[in-house]
């Protein structure tokens, strides 16, 4: 045994040495991630006639609305240090005061900014059920999640840190490593400054709210998607809609990994199509830089949904299980190709999963489903197929010198469970969940599997040192 320990640490290191070539030769998945990060140089962005959009100073994108005798502020920001940053830069465009803020909706990364904007007589305004998915999770007892991994990459190595394909890394501005980022996601380890969020002075409850402002026109619409307390905002005279997080440059999160209050597909595709409807010249994205074409790019977003919606529904009927239905609704190629729909953030590969788990629950059809073992049984089921415990550290070390980083994951994962003491084990599963996390496009997919790699690592040292 003693041997065999030996040349098992001797294998570890030589993979040490693969994980260091994969850093130096980054995989298509990191490049693409990499390269998402350049749209996040800060810029304000001219929409059109006095409306401005910030881009890069904060992980949401904020916007500015310029009237006769004030402006109109929507979707804040995340920090008051960050949104003081974005004060200064529209500062540069005009000394007239804020006469409204505007929340698409409640997470935090689009309104903790509020209290630098906001003074006496300032309306602020939401939906009548603002904050709802904060609510039910208090309600049913999950405020701070369940999650042992972070998604957003907080708790990553800076050498880990790439971004959440929608908005900038957790470490390329002050303070934002320490703060709820995109998609109200949970804090990091470090605890984050104190919130600015005003609560709304202004909601209202129907389908449409008409504001005039400062001279300007809005429509307020309800739109029911990434959260259910979602609006839109529409400005007729420059074109342009406020998409908050019913719209950004990547495949929506519909279903968020860190687990959340349940995402409506089908009211997501709705409130698409309403912003199809107002004919809009450009969509401000709650991430991500404005986009032009505004009609094509919304009508291809919804579609995209629709059809992946369409055939989930389909194959279901057909038996198909939700493993099955991943190949089954790959988007035609007019959609495929489309930046936009990409999976830098959320994936369809989540929404179909969690489609048929929404309509149609946890069961999937296979009647073994009915009948699974516990992770400890299935463990001794593979040890006993491979004869015995040292029969499976050498597959797995095997399967992780062959480049197949997936198979000796489950191999030792098996292996931790029946030996949780064995450092060896827990080294592999390290390694091989890191090259798995380079090479995964999806960002918080990504940034999970490091986390896990890293708690991994973290317990094969605690062991070896034992």
């Amino acid at each position: 045994m003693y041997v065999f320990k030996k040349m098992l640490f001797i294998l570890v290191f030589g993979v040490g040495l693969i994980i260091q070539a994969f850093a130096q030769q980054p995989s298509e998945a990191t490049q693409r991630l990499l390269e998402r990060n350049q749209m996040f140089e800060p810029q304000i962005i001219e929409v059109s006639e006095n409306v401005y959009s910030a881009v890069g100073y904060q992980v949401s994108t904020s916007a500015m609305i310029v009237g006769d005798d004030g402006i109109i502020i929507i979707d804040p920001g995340i920090t008051t240090p960050l949104t003081e940053n974005v004060r200064d830069a529209y500062r540069e465009i005009t000394d007239k005061p804020v006469k409204a803020i505007i929340y698409t909706h409640a997470h935090g990364d689009h309104t903790n900014g509020a209290s630098v904007y906001y003074s006496e007589g300032v309306q602020i305004w939401a939906r009548s059920n603002y904050g709802s998915e904060a609510k039910l999770a208090q309600d049913n007892g999950y405020v701070g999640g369940v999650r042992p991994s972070n998604t957003q990459g907080f708790d990553l190595l800076p050498e880990q840190k790439i971004g959440i394909g929608v908005g900038i890394p957790p470490t390329n501005r002050p303070n934002l490593g320490a703060t709820l980022m995109a998609d109200g996601a949970e804090p990091s380890q470090v605890p984050p400054p104190p919130s600015g969020t005003i609560e709304p002075t202004h909601t209202f409850d129907g389908e449409r709210q008409i504001l005039d402002i400062a001279g300007i026109h809005l429509e307020l619409v309800k739109a029911p998607g990434e959260t259910d307390d979602q609006l839109y905002v529409w400005y007729p005279q420059g074109r342009v809609v406020f998409a908050g997080d019913n719209f950004y440059q990547s495949w929506p999160n519909t279903y968020p990994l860190r687990g959340t209050a349940r995402r409506s597909i089908r009211d997501w595709i709705n409130s698409l199509d309403s912003m199809v409807q107002e004919q809009p010249e450009v969509v401000v994205p709650g991430h991500t830089t404005p986009m032009q074409n505004a009609v094509t790019v919304l009508s291809n977003y919804r579609d995209a949904l629709q059809w992946v919606l369409d055939r989930t529904v389909e194959g279901a009927l057909d038996k198909l299980t939700a493993d099955e239905l991943i190949e089954y609704t790959r988007l035609p190629e007019e959609l495929a190709d489309l930046d936009y729909l990409q999976d830098y953030y959320g994936s369809r590969w989540g929404t179909v999963r969690d489609i048929y788990a929404q309509e149609l629950g946890w069961f999937d059809g296979d009647v073994l489903n009915l009948h699974r073992e516990s992770p400890m049984q299935q463990a001794q089921r593979v040890v006993e197929l491979l004869g015995g415990v040292d029969g499976l550290a050498i597959k797995a070390s095997e399967a992780l010198n062959n480049g197949d980083s997936l198979g000796a994951a489950q191999l030792a994962d098996a292996w931790t469970k029946l030996v949780p003491n064995s450092a060896e084990a827990w080294s592999i599963m390290a390694e091989a969940l890191t090259i798995i996390a380079e090479q995964t496009f999806n960002a918080p997919a990504r940034n999970y599997t490091f986390s896990s790699a890293n708690r991994a690592r973290r317990v094969a040292e605690g062991l070896a040192e034992e």
